[in-house]
Order: C-alpha cells, then structure tokens, then sequence
C-alpha cells in the first residue's frame, strides 16, 4: 500500500512540474488563440516594434532573426523583407514562435507557416490601449509576465507626466506627414492620432484608417497650426517643406512651426511610443517646459 501511495504521489509531483503545467495562452489581435506549451527560446520577429518590445521585455538573446530594415538587433540574421517574408528560411530556423505587426500583404506567408506547424502571433495596436495589451500578451507568451507589467507601468507614468504639463493648454491643429508625393497622411486609426493627442494637439485628418491620401487643395484649406514630416522608409527625401510649391500658403510653414521626426519613432509602436509623445509635446508646447515657443 506505501509503495503504490509513494508512486501515485510521485506521478502526481511530475504532472505538476511538467512544462504542461507552464502552459500559456493568449488571443492575439486577429482574434486567434496562441497556445505555448512553454516559453517559446527561438522566437522571429517580422516587425521593428515587436523586436524592440521583446529586447525591452529582456529577450533579445531568443530572438533568432529579422526584417530586413529592422536595425534593432542588427547581429542577426533577416528573413525576408515586412512585406514579403521569406518562409523557406523562417523554417528552417525552426522557430517556436513568430511575431508579425500586422501586414496585410504577409498574411499568405504566415498562413504557410501556421500549416507547417509554426505558432504565429500577430499584433497590430493602434493606440496607446492598444500597446500597453501587446507587451502585457507578449510578457504572457514568453513568460516576462512581470517583466511587461513593469515596461507598462514605467511607459503610462511618463505618458500621465506629459498629460500633466499639457492639460488646459490650447490644442494646435496638426498634420501629420507620413508621404510627401502623392501626399499620404496619418488617419485617426494610427498610432500617430494618439501620439498627437496625448502631446497636446489634434490631428486634423478625420478619416478613421490609418493611412489617409490628402490632397493639396484639402490641406490648404485645412491650414494646420503645426506640420510633422516623418523621415524613413515610406518618406525617405522629402523635400524641402519650404520650397516646396504653394506651402507657403501654410498657416504652418508661414510660422515655421514644422517639425521633422524619425518614422521609427512615431509610426512603430513600441515602447520607444512614449519618447515620441514626449518630443512632439515639447515642441506643441514648449512653455510647459520653460521655453520659448519659436516664432
């Protein structure tokens, strides 16, 4: 009897410490669940803000490859482009997780991948809400539970620091320039609506997508107090704002009130978000911080 009593205590003690026992589960922003047995240890990550969420959550030495473009962890290898990832060599790095940002021209890829067994996540936040429930998924999928709480707390602190500097100020009218030929701008479904919100300002574009065309007579007529023109991939020489034809007729570009930013900063969601917000109230409002607002 003490002999069969010491086994059944022993099954009992190894379905407990099991990796089943460590099992995790998530829904991620397509609306599928991601079931882990186990912390994935060879994770690809198929978009900039993903790697630099991960490297924040402390998982930089798990994740075994990138996009090309993705500069993040520059030491490892890249697999295809955002766009257009390259799922022979996904495969054969035999990943136990993949991340995706949401590309809609990817998802044939990662389709492929899921038949071949791969566990794929995909995560798109548009806003801040958004955000904060990625890191907290991606803290739960890798076992960084904490790790993500602390990320999260430390980024809604610096955000609630700003909302304090700019709350009753004036709200500038601000256009957000994501392509300057054929002009492209930032809708109210992008992460860059809500940077400019909790910066102090309002995005004068009222469509809900993220990316909005914007004609030049449109933008006139708009007459922005503040023009931001992001520099990078999708805007890599935008010219000259003020020598370009009939800005000038600008409320901004007459006041000189134009700022160029890094599109890395702005238009990725990650948790370099924050540092955006923070920059972009700076120069909506430099008085809260003691300076001169330039003329």
């Amino acid at each position: 009897m003490r002999e069969w009593r010491f086994w059944s205590w022993l099954l009992i003690f190894f379905f407990l410490v099991s990796p089943v026992a460590s099992a995790v589960q998530v829904r991620d922003d397509r609306g599928q669940e991601i079931s882990l047995a186990a912390p994935p240890q060879r994770i690809i990550s198929l978009y900039g803000g993903l790697t630099e969420t991960l490297t924040a959550l402390g998982l930089a030495d798990r994740v075994v490859a990138r996009i090309q473009g993705d500069e993040t962890l520059k030491h490892i290898p890249t697999v295809g482009t955002h766009l257009q990832p390259n799922v022979e060599m996904i495969l054969a790095l035999k990943p136990d997780l993949v991340v995706q940002g949401g590309v809609p021209k990817a998802m044939a890829a990662l389709k492929k991948l899921e038949t071949e067994g791969v566990p794929v996540a995909m995560f798109a936040p548009r806003d801040f809400s958004g955000l904060f429930s990625m890191i907290q998924r991606l803290g739960v999928l890798t076992g960084r539970d904490a790790t993500a709480a602390a990320l999260n707390r430390d980024l809604q602190a610096r955000l609630e620091k700003v909302a304090r500097r700019v709350a009753g100020r004036k709200t500038p009218r601000v256009f957000f320039e994501v392509r300057y030929h054929n002009l492209l701008a930032a809708g109210r479904g992008s992460m860059v609506n809500d940077i400019i919100s909790r910066a102090g300002g309002v995005n004068i574009v009222e469509s809900s997508q993220k990316l909005a065309p914007f004609g030049l007579e449109a933008l006139i007529q708009a007459q922005p107090e503040v023009y931001i023109i992001q520099q990078g991939p999708m805007n890599r020489s935008p010219d000259d704002i003020y020598t370009r034809p009939y800005f000038q007729e600008l409320r901004a570009v007459k006041a000189r009130r134009v700022l160029v930013v890094e599109e890395s900063l702005f238009s990725r969601p990650g948790p370099r978000s924050a540092a955006a917000v923070e920059q972009l109230a700076r120069f909506l409002h430099p008085e809260a911080w003691g300076q001169k607002k330039s003329k």
